[in-house]
């Protein structure tokens, strides 16, 4: 045993001096998939495979931060999800949260909640909004001002984490266009007008991940092939990657093995 994990290890250095920096993607969602089947598989119950699932998150994120990835999206939890027996949903809850509270806590990446917070319950909503708070960088010492925080953002250099809960792109596309509608409403544009004047940039700045990069990678645990409407407008130039494995058994190698992948593909971008 203690041979195969020094060539093991052997293996995951040299795969990882192999990918070019210049390579890495920017941005890589990641739909983590599986925690039911791993538990199932180990004959654990369901929360035990999402608490393992959640355990993991933190060990991926520095992962994806040693390789030089700026942005991560993890998606945690569908409004498809929300349906799901309260009596399984209830402790996944509890879970997320403890979990996103245990990021904010690490100081080591600034958090945004991506999804409609509004669809969750408010006790929920309002610890995820706490953490993520928590995770933000202070203002600066500077005199009082608008732009305070914005400089502040600014000056973030960390690793940017997306926490999609309660997420669901159809949803986002229609939470975009909803809030463009209120907001030309506001300044007076009637519905002709922002008809005509309505552009792709538009419904962009208005979603969830509005002032980020588009995802470059999306990755997909658990064998399943399909995105199941994770960042569909965002991913229209993305590259996929499928990995057999579940969430909680999810490898170092494995995250490596999908950057090189991703570094192998042409990408044309629409082109």
């Amino acid at each position: 045993m203690a041979g195969d994990n020094f060539l093991y290890d052997i293996y995951e250095r040299r795969l990882a001096a192999r990918i070019d920096p210049a390579t890495v993607p920017r941005h890589v969602g990641v739909i983590l998939d599986g925690n039911r089947r791993w538990a199932k598989s180990m004959g654990f119950g369901a929360a035990q495979g999402h608490k393992r699932g959640a355990d993991k998150i933190e060990e991926f994120l520095g992962w994806a931060e040693q390789m030089g990835v700026r942005v991560v999206t993890l998606w945690l939890l569908s409004t498809d999800n929300l349906s799901r027996d309260p009596a399984e949903l209830s402790p996944l809850l509890d879970i997320i949260a403890h979990a996103v509270d245990e990021l904010a806590e690490t100081g080591r990446w600034s958090l945004r909640l991506v999804g409609a917070v509004d669809l969750l319950p408010e006790p929920l909503a309002e610890r995820l909004r706490a953490a993520v708070a928590r995770s933000r960088l202070p203002a600066t010492d500077a005199p009082e001002s608008d732009g305070k925080a914005g400089e502040a953002a600014a000056q973030d250099r960390r690793m940017q984490v997306n926490i999609a809960v309660g997420y669901g792109g159809r949803q986002e596309i229609a939470d975009a266009v909803r809030e463009l509608l209120r907001e030309r409403a506001t300044a007076g544009a009637s519905l002709e007008e922002v008809a005509a004047s309505l552009s792709e940039e538009d419904i962009t700045d208005h979603l969830y991940t509005k002032g980020q990069p588009d995802p470059d990678l999306v990755i997909r645990t658990s064998g399943e092939q399909r995105l199941s409407g994770f960042l569909l407008w965002q991913s229209v130039h993305s590259e996929y990657y499928f990995c057999e494995v579940n969430w909680p058994a999810f490898r170092r190698v494995d995250f490596l093995r999908a950057l090189r992948d991703f570094a192998g593909r042409e990408r044309r971008l629409g082109r």
